[in-house]
């Protein structure tokens, strides 16, 4: 690799984070994090977007134990490419408390999933995106249709990792994918909180999670929002979800927030204390930390 494409390396997450104000109940799920390495037994992916500090699980289950969530879906992360090693692991090593969903190109075949399936692999994660970003970083919609009918089969998820801009466009293809499988799209579709919850696409996401077609993870609000360490702008993004339909929706915490600085690194205990203030009701808050997640994934 060329010194000048040289991926960058990016900041870890807080060292300490603070207990919730608020625990969640019995059984709860962070819905959605990585783990990383150790680089020396997991190497990181050629043509990788960013280099991460080491996440490795252990320091991951420590975190769920802070929270007091009895469950994480771990996602595989760019910077191991389509090598998927690091969630296997995790999720074998760690049955009882983690599920995975993988990244992967048409390379894999469909009986690798079955076995992936039998070590607690519950879904595939990928791209939409407006253009090719030039590394390795996910795999669009023509690998999933290679994987369609296996996944159908097997019950997984559909993980979307959506550049807001391409929602309108695609939300066809969801809400018919959505008849065969669960559909997710990840961290409230990351629009730029500027532009409000009017934005076409925006709009376009809330009207599939109001039919039921889409569930949605009401994680990261720092990927819509710069006002940190609140993120105010976001709330209203959060609210017009659980309005849509609160039963299409999930919590996580991304740990360990890849692409954000040092500066700005949230505290995962502030962002549950977020979720519970920005989510009233007993009832609703265990439908979103708990059900909805023990139904896609706990299986």
């Amino acid at each position: 690799m060329d010194a000048d494409r040289v991926p960058p390396r990016i900041a870890g997450p807080v060292a300490q984070p603070k207990k919730p104000r608020v625990m969640p109940p019995l059984g709860a799920w962070d819905s959605h994090a990585h783990v990383f390495g150790p680089a020396d037994k997991f190497p990181y992916a050629p043509g990788r977007g960013y280099t991460p500090p080491d996440a490795p699980v252990e320091k991951y289950l420590a975190l769920l134990d802070r929270l007091g969530c009895a469950h994480g879906l771990v996602v595989q992360g760019n910077a191991h490419g389509y090598d998927n090693r690091v969630v296997l692991d995790a999720i074998t090593r760690f049955p009882q408390r983690l599920r995975g969903v993988a990244i992967t190109d048409a390379r894999v075949k469909p009986e690798a999933l079955r076995a992936w399936h039998r070590l607690g692999m519950r879904g595939l994660r990928f791209h939409l995106l407006p253009e090719d970003p030039g590394y390795v970083r996910g795999v669009g919609l023509n690998v999933f249709e290679g994987f369609r009918k296996t996944m159908a089969e097997l019950g997984w998820v559909m993980q979307l990792f959506c550049d807001h801009r391409v929602m309108h466009d695609v939300a066809p293809t969801l809400r018919a994918v959505s008849r065969e499988m669960p559909v997710i799209v990840d961290h409230m579709l990351m629009v730029p909180a500027g532009k409000g919850v009017n934005e076409p696409n925006f709009q376009a996401l809330l009207k599939l999670v109001g039919e039921g077609h889409a569930h949605v993870k009401v994680s990261a609000a720092y990927r819509l929002s710069d006002q940190f360490p609140d993120y105010p702008d976001a709330k209203p993004f959060h609210d017009a979800l659980l309005r849509a339909n609160p039963e299409r929706l999930m919590w996580g915490t991304d740990w360990p927030h890849p692409w954000v600085s040092a500066e700005a690194m949230p505290d995962e205990g502030h962002l549950l204390d977020l979720f519970m203030d920005w989510t009233p009701g007993e009832a609703v808050r265990r439908k979103i930390l708990v059900e909805t997640p023990a139904r896609l994934f706990g299986n």
